[in-house]
């Protein structure tokens, strides 16, 4: 069975829950077929280099006391010891622990491979019917229960009833450029996440369940333009 002919074109829907139109789908973007192995190794290398190096040991030169010697250095029949700081003793420094500012746990990924991911997510997420386009999302003020009213009414659409009722990674929603107002009306509902188009990476892409992208148009042009710009 062709996918891809199935999800060349989609439905846009307006923030009332209506047909507003169609739009054609480049295939480049979202017509490419599942590549597991590749979206492994993008994300696996994505999550590894937001890891933080929290271990971090000190050395004797930096752990407290010892400044005095022990014991003498003969005569007492006991092996000489110089500082109580020394890695033998207990308390003492560690020697050749890890040390925060010399780990390095950046991987680099091909900036086409991020990118070829990225399409790869959004074709599989195509074919599941997870992508959500919207026309435009125009709220009277930049307040929650506004932003809630609109979640509400697109989740009667046939395929996202669960946007409301999932608590946790419920949708992404991608916006073509910045609206703050659009931003400070949906960060109080924890299972919704705004940003913009450009910032879309195939790690979010895969935490978030649905997918709603306003501004269709506007926003695919974006999305193509990916491999011409940064990632």
């Amino acid at each position: 069975m062709d996918f891809r002919l199935i999800i060349m074109e989609s439905i846009i829907y307006n923030q009332k829950g209506a047909e507003a139109g169609k739009i054609k789908l480049p295939e480049s973007v979202f017509g490419l077929p599942w590549n597991a192995d590749l979206v492994h190794q993008v994300v696996t290398s994505m999550v590894t280099s937001a890891r933080k190096p929290y271990a971090h040991t000190k050395t004797r030169g930096e752990v407290s006391g010892g400044g005095k010697k022990p014991w003498k250095q003969k005569g007492t029949g006991r092996a000489r010891h110089g500082s109580t700081r020394s890695p033998i003793w207990v308390g003492g420094g560690i020697a050749h622990g890890p040390r925060h500012n010399e780990q390095n746990f950046d991987r680099k990924i091909n900036k086409k491979m991020k990118t070829k991911a990225l399409y790869t997510i959004l074709s599989q997420k195509a074919r599941d019917g997870e992508i959500l386009f919207i026309e435009n999302i125009a709220l009277e003020a930049p307040k929650t229960k506004f932003a809630k009213g609109v979640l509400d009414t697109v989740s009667s659409i046939k395929g996202f009833e669960k946007m409301t009722s999932k608590k946790q990674n419920a949708a992404f929603l991608a916006i073509a450029k910045k609206d703050t107002a659009l931003e400070r009306s949906f960060r109080n509902i924890s299972s919704i996440l705004v940003d913009e188009v450009r910032n879309m990476n195939p790690l979010t892409l895969l935490n978030y369940k649905y997918l709603v992208v306003t501004s269709p148009e506007e926003s695919i042009k974006v999305l193509e333009k990916r491999l011409a710009y940064r990632v």
